[in-house]
C-alpha cells in the first residue's frame, strides 16, 4: 500500500474515533473502556496473524519490548487522554496531541541520532499553529485548576505516545514482526488498563447499549486494529518523525465531522487553521524540494534541506 494511501487510512479512521468515543461515556469507567477496546483489538489481530502464519514465538526481549510500546501507545497514554476529557474540551486535547509532532522530531534525534531538517520543524511548526488557530476560542477559556488538570494530562499523554512511537520505531529497525508486535502490545496496553480499572476500585461493568458495543466494535477493528496497522507501516517507512505528522491532521478530520454531526460553528479561525495545517502536510509528506528545483527556484529548494 503507497505511504499517501496509508496515511489517509489512519487520519481518516482516527479523525472519526473522536465522536466514536462520545458513544462509550456512560456507566462503564474510561479505563474499562480501553481495556475493552485493546483487549478486543488485540485478540482479532493475533487471530489474523495466526491465519496468515505470521511469526509469533518472541524471545523474552522481544516481547518486553512490545510490551513497552504497548504499555505507553495502548496503555497509559489512552487513559491520560480519557482523563484529560474531563476536564478540557475534545478540541483543546487535539491541540494539545499534536505537540507529538515536535516531541517525535526530538525524541527521533536523542534516540537515533536523526538529524532535524528545517522541512520538518516548519511542517511541524505549520501544523500546531494551524491547530491552535482552530481552537483558539477553547484556548482562550482554560483558567480555572481543573482545566489545567486537563492540559498536565494532555500533555502527558502526548509524551507517553511519542515515546510509543519511539518504541515502535526500534522494534521496525530490528524487524521485529509488525503485526505480532501490535497484537501483543494491545494486549498488554488493554490488560494495563484493566489493572488500573481493578486496583483503583473503579466498577467492572458492562454498557449494553447498542450505541456503546457498535462505538467498541469500531473502535477495536478500525480505530486500532487498521488504523495502528497502517500508522505503524507508515512509520516504519518514513520514521516517527513525518508519520507523527497524522496526529496534525487527526483533529482537522474530526472538526469536519463535528461540523456535519455536533454542529460545530465554524468561524475565520477555523478556515485560516485547516489552511495553515493543510500547508504544513504539504511541506511534511511532499517532496517540495524537489518541486522547486523543477522550477528554477533551487535556493528556496536549498533552504529546505
Amino acid at each position: 500500500m503507497p505511504n499517501t494511501l496509508l496515511y489517509v487510512v489512519a487520519t481518516l479512521i482516527w479523525g472519526s474515533t473522536w465522536l466514536a468515543i462520545t458513544f462509550q461515556y456512560g456507566q462503564v469507567a474510561a479505563s474499562a473502556s480501553v481495556a475493552y477496546r485493546f483487549l478486543l483489538a488485540g485478540s482479532l489481530l493475533l487471530a489474523w496473524c495466526v491465519l496468515r502464519g505470521e511469526r509469533l514465538r518472541f524471545s523474552l526481549r522481544e516481547f518486553a519490548w512490545a510490551a513497552l510500546q504497548g504499555v505507553l501507545m495502548f496503555g497509559v497514554s489512552y487513559m491520560l487522554v480519557y482523563e484529560a476529557e474531563r476536564h478540557i474540551a475534545s478540541g483543546l486535547m487535539a491541540v494539545l496531541n499534536s505537540s507529538m509532532v515536535v516531541m517525535n522530531l526530538v525524541g527521533m534525534r536523542l534516540a537515533f541520532g536523526r538529524p532535524i531538517d528545517r522541512k520538518s520543524m516548519l511542517g511541524a511548526g505549520l501544523g500546531i499553529v494551524g491547530i491552535a488557530l482552530v481552537f483558539w476560542p477553547e484556548l482562550r477559556e482554560v483558567r480555572a485548576a481543573s482545566s489545567w488538570l486537563g492540559v498536565g494530562c494532555g500533555l502527558a499523554a502526548a509524551l507517553l505516545a511519542s515515546l510509543g512511537n519511539l518504541a515502535a520505531q526500534r522494534n521496525r529497525n530490528i524487524g521485529l514482526p509488525l503485526l505480532p508486535s501490535i497484537g501483543y502490545g494491545m494486549l498488554v496496553g488493554g490488560s494495563t488498563a484493566l489493572v488500573f480499572t481493578l486496583l483503583s476500585g473503579q466498577p467492572l461493568v458492562w454498557d449494553s447499549r447498542p450505541s456503546y458495543l457498535l462505538a467498541l466494535l469500531y473502535l477495536a477493528g478500525f480505530g486500532s486494529v487498521l488504523a495502528f496497522a497502517a500508522y505503524l507501516t507508515l512509520l516504519g517507512r518514513i520514521g516517527a518523525a513525518r508519520s507523527g505528522y497524522v496526529a496534525v491532521a487527526v483533529p482537522i478530520v474530526a472538526l469536519l465531522l463535528s461540523g456535519l454531526f455536533e454542529g460545530f460553528a465554524w468561524q475565520s479561525w477555523t478556515v485560516a487553521g485547516i489552511a495553515c495545517a493543510a500547508l504544513g502536510n504539504v511541506i511534511m509528506l511532499a517532496d517540495v524540494a524537489a518541486w522547486l528545483r523543477r522550477r528554477g527556484w533551487s535556493r528556496l529548494a536549498a533552504s529546505l534541506a
